[in-house]
């Protein structure tokens, strides 16, 4: 199979800039686009709900792909974003708002995503995409409360 050469990407000033082109190249079923998020790097990962680790560029390209031309555009909206960052990483846990189009007509569902982000010359770039199998419902969400006042 021919590798595809990645589209030039933009500079990604922050990793909600990747972040939001991401879930933007998944609404309009852009694989260029998407790929040009992940980082240039053996070791980038992602698992699909319910599905196997995908690890290597090629290797994703391929599994979106078959996402793609199965399910065409993903009506994907991040909600609830809980961010940790540092300098040159960040990571951000998620819930998708997935909507999908049925025969009993549209229907809502949720998934739990992890997205991790490194800076690196060309900007940020996408590293690991984790998402768990969805519900139907949305996803409750324990939260400790802050153990000091401010």
């Amino acid at each position: 199979m021919p590798i595809t050469p990645p589209r030039a990407a933009h500079l990604m000033a922050s990793p909600d800039d990747v972040e939001a082109q991401f879930y933007e190249a998944l609404r309009e079923a852009d694989l260029d686009k998407l790929m040009a998020l992940w980082a240039d790097d053996d070791e980038v990962f992602c698992v699909h709900p319910g599905g196997p680790r995908v690890v290597g560029q090629q290797a994703i390209r391929v599994a979106f792909e078959a996402v793609f031309a199965s399910s065409g555009r993903i009506q994907a909206q991040p909600e609830r974003v809980r961010r940790v960052h540092s300098i040159d990483s960040a990571v951000h846990n998620l819930v998708e708002r997935i909507e999908l189009q049925t025969s009993e007509g549209a229907r809502t569902g949720f998934v739990v995503a992890t997205n991790v982000y490194i800076k690196t010359a060309q900007g940020w770039r996408m590293v690991a995409h984790h998402a768990s199998p969805g519900t139907a419902q949305e996803t409750p969400e324990i939260v400790e409360a802050p153990s000091v006042l401010h």
